[in-house]
């Protein structure tokens, strides 16, 4: 048999790898979808307590996928707050914004920032008596701006903190990831994960992502079998 002949048999004899298309995911901001912790007591007590605030105009931080946003979706849900990201600052009508008298601005930490902007924005609001929730991975003290005035005016804003998962939330967590992808998953694949992977929100999105869609390019279900093949060297 020819060489050629040889090379056209291992291709019909392995099997194509199958892709996987990278699909939007529906996830409820709802209240009675946010997953209650330890680590997110503080800030949901704070977002409850609304309009009974210890200041107009607060800082909510915490890393990637801790639930900022979905704070920020009660939030809003409750006091009729416009969401608007900070990178988009610059392009709206600062006085429109407070129409409802609260706005949320997410991710103000963000590099596309527009320091002036943010500027007048926050002595708008405090002419106006409007709340503002600001949401960033980091405390916005912490931010390096350029306007001088505007580094002061951060670092007066109230801050609270979205800590790391305790264990419990951390299952929760992984259980609610797998629900929103509509990816079935047992007790004891949720204690595999939870045991393996890096103990925080951005683990268990990434973790529980990737058994997706190990499942889904296998045509497997997401079995501890197949988490144990994804995360043993973990």
């Amino acid at each position: 048999m020819s060489m050629r002949n040889d090379s056209d048999e291992l291709e019909r004899a392995a099997p194509p790898r199958q892709l996987v298309l990278a699909l939007d995911h529906a996830i409820s901001y709802a209240r009675e979808d946010f997953l209650e912790g330890p680590s997110n007591a503080k800030a949901l007590a704070l977002i409850e307590r609304w309009p009974d605030w210890p200041s107009r105009l607060i800082a909510l931080i915490g890393p990637e996928g801790s639930g900022k946003s979905h704070l920020a979706a009660i939030w809003a849900s409750a006091s009729g707050a416009r969401v608007i990201a900070a990178k988009h600052l610059g392009d709206i009508d600062l006085p429109s914004a407070f129409a409802t008298g609260a706005l949320v601005v997410e991710d103000i930490d963000t590099p596309d920032l527009d320091e002036r902007a943010l500027f007048h924005l926050i002595n708008l609001a405090r002419e106006e008596g409007a709340d503002v929730l600001f949401t960033a991975r980091v405390s916005p003290p912490s931010l390096t701006v350029r306007i001088r005035d505007l580094q002061s005016r951060l670092r007066m804003l109230p801050v609270i903190e979205l800590e790391a998962p305790d264990d419990a939330l951390l299952r929760a967590l992984i259980v609610k990831l797998a629900a929103d992808r509509q990816l079935a998953v047992d007790e004891a694949v949720v204690n595999y994960l939870a045991n393996r992977i890096e103990r925080s929100f951005t683990g268990a999105h990434r973790a529980v992502a990737q058994l997706d869609e190990e499942a889904l390019r296998l045509h497997r279900p997401a079995t501890r079998a197949l988490a144990a093949e994804l995360f043993r060297a973990t």
